[in-house]
């Protein structure tokens, strides 16, 4: 099929000019420390280079199916961005991590305390960069999906190695701590390109359904991709006691004999992360959540026929299809 041969690269090609200004902001915002404050300017190079930009490319692709020719996004799309960096830096500290995607975390080479506050740091750029936008209804959105994000990562860390999960707090988890910040890319463009409020919505839900369909492929990745391929061990949200839908797929079907329970209960960890990954695969659980994200994708995708033709559109089509096929 022909998108098994695109790339990003390909994808974002209607907006690819946009994108290298994002990354110009980036290299600007590193720049500005150079001399003041070297440490920060060496702390922000290594972690604003290298990434999908995905957010950015999803904030641009939005407002161009309303406009394309609107010049109001690139403060968005670079705050977009902003914030999910800043998570992922939080994220890393929480959780002791000294790789993502095969590239050294900020708290491995600068120590926990530094990497807390460059997060707090690129926070407060985010929102700077919001308020250029210029537009009450964005930075609201701004100030909302934030709160978003830190209940669904307060979610996360309650359920860590408890015993007691479900599907429901599952999908809140992620729809807080990965959906809300794609909706909120997606709503924004829609917002700055002028839609009407049918178009607002429609993109807000598409960027909603795509951000769970797309935390659901990590969460199965976790488990199917290699190490090479994931820039960390297999099997690290089980490492690190958060249960994520194969997991939990596998708790619901074997309620009395089962790895992850007894993973939890401090019963020979490797032994039962190994078992856990070898009967996931083995019945069918992998197929499963691959179900439930296509239902997501499907919706996203089925509320972009609410636009107008353009390759804007079709450019998110086809993002939706790369992202649900990715291995890694």
């Amino acid at each position: 099929m022909r998108w098994l041969v695109l790339n990003l690269k390909s994808i974002y090609s209607p907006v690819a000019r946009d994108l290298v200004a994002v990354e110009d902001n980036f290299i600007d915002l590193a720049d500005n420390w150079r001399d003041e404050f070297p440490e920060l300017h060496d702390m922000l190079r290594h972690i604003l280079t290298g990434g999908k930009i995905l957010r950015p490319a999803l904030t641009f692709l939005s407002g161009r199916c309303i406009d394309a020719k609107t010049d109001r996004i690139l403060n968005m799309a670079t705050a977009n961005e902003l914030l999910h960096i800043s998570t992922l830096v939080h994220d890393d500290a929480i959780d002791h991590a000294d790789t993502r995607r095969g590239k050294l975390t900020v708290n491995n080479i600068w120590g926990i305390e530094k990497a807390v506050l460059l997060g707090d740091f690129l926070f407060a750029r985010a929102g700077e960069f919001t308020a250029a936008s210029d537009n009450l209804r964005v930075v609201k959105m701004f100030s909302n999906t934030l709160q978003t994000i830190a209940v669904g990562e307060l979610r996360q860390a309650k359920a860590v190695f408890s015993p007691q999960q479900s599907r429901d707090g599952y999908f809140k988890r992620i729809a807080g701590k990965t959906a809300s910040l794609l909706k909120m890319s997606t709503e924004s463009g829609a917002v700055l390109g002028g839609g009407t409020e049918e178009q607002i919505q429609a993109l807000s839900g598409f960027g909603y359904n795509l951000g769970m369909a797309f935390q659901i492929i990590d969460d199965i990745l976790d488990f199917t991709a290699t190490e090479k391929e994931l820039g960390k061990p297999v099997g690290s949200d089980l490492r690190q006691g958060t249960i994520t839908l194969p997991a939990l797929l596998l708790m619901e079907r074997y309620p009395d004999d089962n790895p992850v329970k007894d993973f939890l209960a401090n019963h020979d960890r490797e032994g039962n992360i190994t078992r856990t990954i070898d009967l996931i695969k083995r019945h069918g659980l992998i197929d499963e959540c691959y179900l439930h994200a296509v239902s997501y994708s499907d919706k996203a995708v089925a509320l972009l026929e609410t636009l107008p033709p353009s390759i804007y559109r079709q450019a998110l089509k086809t993002l939706t299809t790369y992202l649900i096929a990715r291995r890694k």
